[in-house]
């Protein structure tokens, strides 16, 4: 039962990235009846982006990395936003609007075309923007190599329980500790030793796994923690003994789909609510007539291409912070979820705001199930699988509707 509710709460998480992702290229074809593959590389750069603006000012305002303040987030995800948007922008504008009147497949080979220059681009080694002595830190363009997303959201786990605090001190030997008070473990669960001591004259706060059967241990019984510490590095430390939860719920997930139901709602809201909302539905039964009754064709697609690349962005940030490891931007990891999220598109119905995010949901949710009732090896099998199946029963997606054209 822990295991399904866990994989409950990463569906949701994880999928409410796959829906804003999907919402980009869902927007684009609705407008302008053809995919964006380039889509997929906008996120890459809102996750580099975000990466490279947030070490930046890390470096120039003299912050610590782990303790980041609280607005250095929202500002991070703001400059992706707007440079995802301008890149957005930029490749309507010079790429696309070009080929409007072109065949379908000039536009096609042009988004291929795109998304390859993005990644390579994305992988040149330029000039260092920050570094620490001889150490670059981070490049424009990112370079080849991995790096890794500072943490400027906050994250705990909300449903843990403290079970007891007080002073530490170090065992005999290396790795155990002795508490001053007697503690109750509980069997089958797992617990963690919160220590706060000194160092360099500033608290630290370091988590020790206990390695302790379960039951009653008296103050002063030394254990052993992992990992090993120097009977010295206890000595003296307030302690902290938490008890870890069947199925812990991060507040980094639930920031991510707060922060992605907040979007998904802004979007419904302009789409069906506002002016421009209109335009954009104006422009997707036809855009010859929409120009006809007075909509500013050009601005109203560009819109669409800033809307979308800003979704992206966001999603892309929201990423970096539940997966710090960035991959260089060719790698095949960034290919394959610009794929799910443009499956989540078609499974929900491309071209339709509310379908996108179902198929998001329902991506997600085929991806992680399968991983823990069938084969975990297989979890892009299933994905695919799904793709497969409903356009083989309803072609047009699950909240799609087919579109007749008189002749």
């Amino acid at each position: 039962m822990a295991d399904f509710l866990q994989t409950v709460l990463v569906t949701i998480a994880v999928g409410s990235l796959y829906a804003l992702v999907a919402l980009g290229y869902t927007l684009v074809y609705g407008v302008l009846k053809f995919i964006n593959f380039a889509h997929s590389d906008i996120f890459v750069l809102g996750a580099w982006t975000s990466f490279t603006t947030a070490t930046v000012l890390i470096a120039r305002l003299g912050f610590d990395a782990e303790h980041a303040p609280l607005w250095l987030g929202p500002l991070v995800l703001l400059l992706a936003i707007c440079v995802c948007g301008m890149t957005g922008y930029l490749i309507e504008r010079f790429a696309y609007r070009p080929l409007r009147k072109a065949p379908r497949l000039n536009v096609l080979i042009t988004a291929i075309g795109v998304s390859l220059l993005l990644q390579n681009v994305g992988q040149l080694k330029g000039f260092s923007v920050a570094s620490e002595g001889d150490r670059s830190l981070a490049t424009v363009p990112f370079g080849p190599s991995p790096k890794s997303m500072p943490q400027l959201l906050p994250d705990a786990v909300l449903n843990e329980s403290t079970v007891a605090t007080g002073t530490a001190s170090g065992g005999a030997k290396r790795g155990f500790v002795k508490l001053d008070k007697a503690i109750e473990l509980a069997d089958g669960r797992s617990y963690r030793l919160d220590v706060t001591r000194t160092v360099d004259g500033r608290p630290r706060v370091e988590s020790l796994t206990l390695r302790a059967e379960a039951g009653r241990i008296e103050a002063g019984t030394e254990f052993q923690t992992q990992p090993r510490r120097n009977p010295e590095e206890v000595e003296g430390a307030a302690f902290k003994l938490v008890q870890a939860p069947l199925v812990p719920v991060r507040l980094i997930d639930v920031l991510i789909v707060v922060s992605s139901l907040t979007l998904m709602a802004g979007l419904q809201f302009l789409v069906y609510n506002t002016k421009m909302g209109t335009a954009m539905r104006a422009l997707s039964f036809n855009t010859e007539t929409a120009a006809l009754m007075g909509i500013n064709v050009n601005r109203v697609i560009s819109f669409t291409f800033v809307l979308g690349t800003a979704l992206a962005a966001a999603a892309a940030f929201l990423y970096a912070m539940k997966y710090p490891g960035l991959n260089q931007t060719a790698h095949g990891i960034w290919v394959l979820l610009g794929l799910k999220a443009f499956v989540a598109a078609v499974v929900g119905g491309i071209g339709n705001v509310r379908g996108a995010v179902l198929g998001g949901f329902l991506i997600a949710g085929i991806e992680f199930f399968g991983r823990l009732y069938i084969d975990p090896r297989l979890s892009d099998v299933y994905v695919f699988g799904l793709l497969i199946v409903v356009l083989l029963v309803r072609p047009n997606g699950l909240l799609g509707t087919a579109v007749r054209e008189k002749v």
